[in-house]
């Protein structure tokens, strides 16, 4: 299997493509003035304790207080909250992890209201983004996570990736990290670390700890509430998280982000930073790679995937729901039954797929084709069941019922990715009136002629439908050398897959978007 990255770059957001055998398989967005991130460590100030929740809201920072439950605080709270009162107090020298004393663990079944009171300050890590009307949701348990281990101060354990199979890996790594571990530090060794060299597990423990350390230090003078920890972006965050010698490219347009992951690389596996290229194609990087076409066609209430079958998704207040349809695929079939798990362990091909592009989380129900067969049944949980698990969040499957449904239920840390892949016309606006269409070339005539002549730009793009621009680029003597040999030799058509039919922008040379006045054709 050929794994890609492609990162596309643009002033407001960051998208990222995940790429397996050239199918989309995750997508993620992210703005680029995001103020909340999951692993972001923050001071915040106890603001309301509710005791019929166990949990209390924590101002972060956030307009919306952040959620934080007793379960959350973690059995360590009371070795966190000494080791900040103690630093808040004496704001000469932060102490050391390794010199803190044994506290007792708090009472699992506690009440909030035993450890905390309102006014108090608390240190917290976003374990969930705000989602819809919802602020953050925190943990009080603070982790450093690398991309062979996660270090976790005030505990003295080692925990070894239960996907790490061999015996024989799991007591050496667990030996090992024993070995090097600082004092008063837990330590889990994620799957990656499997035959990583002692080196670099040192090297990357000692970095966390250091993390720790550096971050920490901003107490001494921080106003709560306050930002001390800001995860790494989402693109070196995916990274982390995904990457392995599999990967055979990662495509980024922008020299910035290129420069910042090529240095992430270049830090983890030099013997990788080949695989990461600086897109430099005229087409949009996402219709290059023909990422646009897939999210349009992935995102949709309606996902086809077989011979006619098709997948309905939809997103409830309380949870998903999944429809499987066998469309057309019925009338080429000999049996009910037959068709029946020939579509449905197609479909689990899909919505496995779809779980992971869309970042659906929560409770996730899915209804199958009625299968009479026990054995049918079993056979598509087992298929279910090993197609997630190349899934990163943690999820739980449940049995077919007879009834067909099977309910999911899959880790959520961020809002799930919805796209609306209807679009309004660009050129009416929804209300159904254009002008004349045989218009739109001299319209768009002028508007070169005013890039010319009036902004004075002689070298620039045009972006266009792809329908516009092959009518554009067609024949021999095509209308793109008229325009050239009239106006400007610098112009360049460029087809772009994410815009309307009638609609086009004018850029210069340096991917700045000229400001052109709207003639009735362009938005």
């Amino acid at each position: 299997m050929i794994s890609e990255l492609v990162i596309d770059v643009q002033p407001g957001d960051i998208s990222i493509a995940v790429l397996e055998d050239k199918k989309l398989v995750e997508f993620q967005k992210e703005a680029r003035n995001i103020s909340f991130s999951v692993g972001d460590v923050c001071l915040g100030k106890i603001k309301k304790l509710m005791p019929g929740l166990n949990a209390a809201f924590v101002d972060v920072g956030y307009k919306k207080d952040a959620f934080l439950h007793y379960q959350d605080l973690g059995a360590n709270f009371n070795r966190f909250d000494k080791f900040l009162k103690t630093t808040r107090s004496d704001r000469k020298k932060l102490p050391s992890v390794n010199k803190f004393s044994h506290l007792q663990d708090i009472v699992k079944e506690g009440a909030i209201t035993d450890v905390l009171k309102q006014g108090d300050e608390v240190l917290v890590q976003i374990a969930k983004e705000p989602i819809s009307t919802k602020g953050p949701r925190l943990t009080a348990e603070i982790s450093f996570a690398g991309r062979f281990l996660v270090a976790t101060p005030f505990g003295d354990k080692v925990s070894v990736s239960q996907k790490i199979q061999s015996g024989e890996e799991r007591a050496r790594l667990r030996q090992l990290i024993q070995s090097i571990k600082p004092k008063n530090f837990t330590v889990i060794v994620r799957t990656s670390a499997e035959g990583v060299r002692a080196a670099e597990l040192d090297s990357e423990l000692r970095s966390l700890v250091k993390r720790w350390d550096d971050n920490m230090a901003k107490l001494l003078k921080a106003k709560v509430p306050a930002l001390l920890y800001e995860e790494t972006g989402r693109t070196v965050a995916l990274l982390r998280d995904i990457f392995n010698p599999s990967f055979e490219n990662i495509y980024i347009n922008d020299p910035d982000v290129y420069n910042e992951v090529h240095s992430y690389v270049a830090a983890i596996s030099p013997d990788h930073t080949k695989i990461v290229k600086l897109y430099k194609g005229e087409l949009p990087i996402f219709d290059n790679f023909a990422v646009t076409k897939q999210i349009k066609s992935g995102f949709g209430k309606h996902v086809t995937f077989k011979s006619g079958a098709y997948l309905i998704i939809e997103h409830t207040e309380a949870m998903h729901v999944i429809d499987v349809n066998s469309g057309t695929r019925a009338k080429a079939s000999t049996g009910q039954e037959n068709t029946a798990i020939d579509v449905n362990l197609a479909a689990a091909d899909e919505i496995a797929r779809q779980l992971r592009l869309r970042d659906l989380g929560g409770i996730i129900v899915v209804d199958f084709i009625d299968m009479h067969e026990q054995d049918n049944r079993q056979k598509l949980f087992d298929h279910m069941r090993n197609l997630m698990t190349n899934d990163r969040a943690r999820h739980n499957i449940l049995q077919v019922s007879k009834f067909g449904l099977m309910q999911i239920t899959r880790q959520r840390v961020r809002p799930a990715m919805n796209f609306d892949t209807t679009e309004v016309c660009p050129t009416c606006f929804g209300k159904g009136e254009i002008k004349a269409s045989i218009l739109f070339m001299e319209d768009l005539e002028k508007q070169i002629s005013d890039v010319v002549s009036v902004l004075k730009v002689k070298k620039f793009k045009l972006y266009v439908h792809p329908y516009i621009a092959a009518f554009i680029n067609q024949g021999i003597f095509s209308q793109k050398w008229k325009w050239k040999f009239k106006y400007s030799f610098g112009l360049r058509v460029i087809p772009d897959q994410q815009l309307g039919f009638l609609e086009y922008k004018f850029f210069d040379m340096d991917k700045t978007e000229l400001d052109m006045k709207d003639n009735g054709f362009s938005v």
